[in-house]
């Protein structure tokens, strides 16, 4: 594929702690440079980025991030702060001691709280595969298809591991047919990328793309 290709499949990405304006900027503009699907930032920032960038690029943001066990009231008032602040695209992170406790149902209404919050936006479903056993990965399947997500996403990239094909394959072959597939967490190189894209992904977060795709290139030959 070509790095267009690729950077087309991309919510280029900035969720650490301590990203500064200038990171966000440098996210931002690498965004529109290269027209990622989106960047995915912090909440604190999507009203400044709506009010520098306008509609030069796409905005995403995460919610329960990136542990999960905020109440559902919390999570939507987020989505719904996010929404109105210039947000596009969300990427939630299931309760993940629900799933644990094999409370699928509250997950489920969890995110149909979402779903509804969201309206006409863009949701994506975290399950943070590294946490959960196969039985528990394919219910998150189920849920995240009954609840009408857009996606259903392997990791936020804090937890232990990030997204493997395995993984992909399963959610690939367990997910309805209207749910997309997000892969993010540990995706480091063009074989990488190429590989879940190859495998299912409709979409990658990765901080990685300009590194991989530009910065590298004239060492690599892509």
């Amino acid at each position: 594929m070509t790095k267009e290709q690729l950077f087309s499949y991309v919510d280029h990405t900035q969720l650490k702690a301590f990203a500064t304006w200038a990171d966000i900027q440098r996210l931002c503009d690498e965004a529109a440079e290269y027209k990622t699907a989106s960047v995915c930032v912090p909440p604190c920032y999507i009203k400044r980025i709506a009010d520098t960038y306008g509609d030069k690029i796409n905005i995403c943001t995460v919610v329960g991030f990136p542990l999960g066990y905020s109440t559902t009231d919390a999570k939507v008032q987020e989505v719904k702060n996010a929404i109105e602040d210039g947000a596009s695209e969300i990427d939630m992170v299931v309760n993940i001691s629900d799933v644990k406790n094999g409370d699928y149902n509250k997950v489920e209404a969890e995110i149909k709280a979402l779903r509804e919050a969201c309206g006409d936006k863009i949701l994506k479903v975290i399950i943070e595969t590294c946490y959960l056993t196969e039985d528990e990965k394919i219910a998150m399947c189920k849920a995240v298809t009954n609840a009408k997500a857009d996606y259903i996403k392997t990791s936020t990239g804090f937890g232990t591991g990030g997204a493997t094909l395995e993984d992909v394959i399963l959610m690939r072959n367990n997910i309805g047919p209207e749910v997309k597939i997000k892969a993010a967490g540990g995706i480091r190189t063009k074989e990488d990328m190429e590989a879940f894209v190859e495998a299912g992904c409709s979409r990658l977060g990765t901080s990685s793309a300009v590194d991989i795709l530009i910065k590298q290139e004239s060492n690599s030959g892509y």
